[in-house]
């Protein structure tokens, strides 16, 4: 995910230096190149020596250290960062910054460097909430950092309160976020609907299907690794919602409808990846069913298609792609549903024993647009939602 890439990570006097640790380590894991900064301070914490044989690089601290590679450190260095991340700051490191003030490696590696940077306090509540500490954060922020804001938790002195260093995954998260991907869908505006729809038949039973959501969610995940504005419209999902600009959950066909209504002038692409019930109950009992015989009769009548209503009502030049669950038959009933539905794009699955769709790392899938079909072999899914963000991409650039 990261591979080629450089993140310096600064790491200063806090107990919460420990995690940096760990840090380190989930970025190597993204085949990142870490190289980390430490203040004098934060030696007392976590021995320079664990860094550097989690990272593969020497772990900077003193400035005038002349056992290095690096003539001028601190400039050397700054160029080689695609990311800056300090994790923990501390108030002193983050006032030092904020006025200016670069009398050590870190500080001077951190203004030296012209990448995107990451702060993310550690520090007591009563630290955290003074008014020259909140100012120096706001300063920052004017100047184009990034705050990861801490969290409420246990504090070193005992106390429970804000101040807590963000968790591990999500500071890494953010970093991944920001220099991961080429920013080839900045500035647009991305729906996606996404898990399996639930209709009721009474307050303790529903029909759905077997949809995990993965699929779906990893198409929005690379969409805003990528810059886009991403809305998610889900049902049921079994994996746990990416990070994006809007994440709105629903239960039925209809909730999921009434929601894209809302959503759908603003997008310069639809994608309706949701596995939408085609039946809902015609009448839904508000108290439990008894078991009264061995037979019950219940009549079903079809749900709106939410994909064709988008279609038939936007006003723009929305591109839509759908998806499409096929038993036999997969290339002819997926282009006449995309052909019926006026679709610009299909993902067809072919759902047999040898392509298990549901909740799957894996997938085989075939690409169908206007004037070509596109076989893939089975891959993983995180790479096909690469594959299939970069295929409309260029579809879009070459319309």
């Amino acid at each position: 995910m990261l591979q080629g890439k450089t993140v310096v990570l600064g790491v200063t006097g806090s107990i919460a230096a420990y995690k940096s640790v760990e840090i380190a380590s989930r970025l190597i894991k993204l085949r990142c190149n870490v190289i980390v900064i430490m203040t004098s301070n934060a030696v007392n914490f976590v021995n320079p020596i664990t860094f550097e044989e989690i990272t593969k690089n020497k772990c900077l601290v003193d400035t005038f250290d002349r056992n290095f590679q690096f003539n001028i450190k601190h400039i050397s260095v700054s160029r080689l960062a695609d990311a800056v991340i300090i994790a923990p700051a501390s108030a002193n490191v983050i006032g030092k910054i904020a006025n200016g003030i670069a009398d050590d490696m870190l500080t001077t590696t951190v203004m030296a460097c012209q990448c995107v940077k990451f702060l993310a306090p550690a520090m007591n509540t009563s630290m955290y909430t003074d008014s020259i500490l909140q100012e120096n954060l706001s300063k920052l922020y004017d100047h184009g950092y990034k705050i990861i804001e801490p969290i409420e938790g246990n504090l070193a002195n005992g106390s429970v309160g804000r101040g807590k260093m963000a968790s591990t995954s999500d500071i890494v998260e953010e970093i991944v976020y920001s220099i991961a991907k080429e920013r080839d869908f900045t500035d647009k505006n991305i729906l996606i609907t996404a898990g399996a729809t639930r209709e009721k038949i009474d307050p303790v039973r529903y029909i759905s299907n077997y949809s995990s959501g993965k699929m779906a969610l990893l198409i929005a995940r690379e969409f805003a690794l990528r810059g886009a504005d991403v809305t998610v419209i889900a049902g049921a999902c079994n994996v746990n919602p990416p990070k994006v600009k809007q994440y709105i959950n629903v239960e039925t066909s209809e909730q999921m409808l009434e929601e894209v209504k809302k959503e759908y002038k603003f997008a310069d692409i639809c994608i309706f990846a949701a596995a939408v019930c085609d039946f809902k109950f015609d009448k839904v009992c508000y108290s439990k069913i008894k078991k009264t015989s061995d037979k019950i009769n219940i009549t079903l009548e079809s749900t709106v298609d939410i994909s064709r209503y988008v279609c038939e009502n936007k006003e723009k030049k929305t591109y839509t792609c759908g998806f499409a669950l096929e038993t036999e038959d997969l290339i002819s009933n997926a282009r006449i549903k995309m052909q019926n539905k006026g679709l610009d794009m299909i993902i067809a699955n072919q759902f047999d024993e040898n392509n298990q769709v549901f909740g799957s790392d894996y997938n085989k899938v075939s690409i169908i647009t206007q004037n070509a079909e596109t076989d893939l072999e089975k891959m993983d899914k995180e790479k096909l939602a690469e594959y299939i963000v970069t295929k409309i991409r260029d579809e879009i650039t070459c319309a």
